[in-house]
C-alpha cells in the first residue's frame, strides 16, 4: 500500500463520558482534566455539546488552550427544528470563528436527522444554511439515503463542501455506503453497526457496538483512497459506550500505522 499523500488524524465524538473513567481516564482524574489527559493521547475531537446548546465566544476560548483540533458539532436549530435557524447562525458563527485561531477548527459538521430527506424544498434550504456559514470548514452528514447521488456531490465539490462518509448499519431505510471527498476535508465517522437500536434506540444504545478487528482493516483500501484525495482526514468514533470509542481508534491507529498511513 502506497504511502498517503494526506495526513490521517483519528479521535472520537466527544470527550465527556462518565462510563469512560476507570476504563479510559484514571479512576481519581477530575473531570475539569479530562480534555487535557485526551489530548495527550489523540490530536483531534468532536465536540458534540454545541448541537444542544449554543456555543459562546468565551467558551470557545477556553478550547484554545489544548495542543488538539476540534470538529463542532452545529446547533440543533440549524439541522434539526429549522425554525428560528437564521437568526440563530450568526450568533453561531461568530463563536466558533474563535476556533480558527492558531489553527484548532477541523470542521463544522452539520448533522441532518433521516426527516431531512431529499426535496426541492430541503435542497434550498441545505444551499442556504451553507452559503450563511460559508466562512468555516464545512462538512456535511446525511442520514437520508436519497441524498447519496452525484449531482448533490458535485454541488458540495464546487463550493468546497465536505461531507461525511459513514460507517452504519446497512438495512432498509439506512445509509449505504458510499466513496466521496468533495473538498480539501475528507471525514469519516464510525457509528457502530447496532441493527437492532438504530431506529428505535437513544443517542446511547444506537451507537452501542464494538468493531472487530477484521471490520476495521476491510477499511484500509478505503481511508488509504481518502487520503490520497485530501489534505487532512478526519476519522471519528461515535460508539461511546463503556469506552468502545477508545478501544477502536486506538486499534485503527494501530492498523493504520502497519499498513504506513499515519
Amino acid at each position: 500500500m502506497t504511502k498517503k499523500s494526506g495526513k490521517i488524524v483519528i479521535g472520537t465524538s466527544g470527550f465527556s463520558y462518565p462510563d469512560w473513567k476507570g476504563v479510559f481516564y484514571p479512576p481519581g482524574l477530575k473531570q475539569e482534566d479530562w480534555l487535557k489527559f485526551y489530548a495527550e493521547h489523540y490530536e483531534f475531537c468532536e465536540l458534540n455539546f454545541s448541537y444542544y446548546r449554543m456555543p459562546q465566544i468565551q467558551q470557545m476560548e477556553k478550547f484554545l488552550s489544548y495542543p488538539l483540533k476540534f470538529a463542532i458539532k452545529a446547533h440543533k436549530s440549524m439541522t434539526h427544528d429549522r425554525l428560528e435557524a437564521k437568526a440563530a447562525r450568526q450568533d453561531f458563527l461568530e463563536a466558533v470563528k474563535v476556533l480558527q485561531q492558531d489553527d484548532h477548527l477541523a470542521a463544522v459538521l452539520l448533522q441532518f436527522p433521516y426527516s431531512f430527506s431529499y426535496t426541492p424544498e430541503n435542497r434550498r434550504y441545505l444551499l442556504e444554511l451553507l452559503e450563511d456559514l460559508e466562512p468555516l470548514p464545512l462538512v456535511v452528514e446525511f442520514r437520508h439515503p436519497h441524498w447519496v447521488r452525484k449531482p448533490v456531490f458535485d454541488e458540495l465539490k464546487k463550493h468546497s463542501w465536505g461531507i461525511s462518509m459513514l460507517d452504519s448499519p446497512q438495512i432498509e431505510g439506512g445509509m449505504p455506503y458510499f466513496d466521496s471527498v468533495t473538498s480539501d476535508i475528507a471525514y469519516l465517522r464510525f457509528h457502530g453497526r447496532n441493527k437492532e437500536n438504530w431506529w428505535k434506540g437513544d443517542n446511547v444504545s444506537r451507537y452501542d457496538y464494538e468493531y472487530s478487528l477484521k471490520e476495521l482493516e476491510a477499511w484500509l483500501p478505503r481511508i488509504s483512497s481518502m487520503a490520497k484525495q485530501s489534505k487532512t482526514s478526519y476519522i471519528s468514533f461515535n460508539n461511546h459506550a463503556r469506552g468502545q470509542a477508545i478501544k477502536n481508534a486506538n486499534q485503527l491507529m494501530t492498523i493504520l500505522k502497519k499498513a504506513d498511513l499515519i
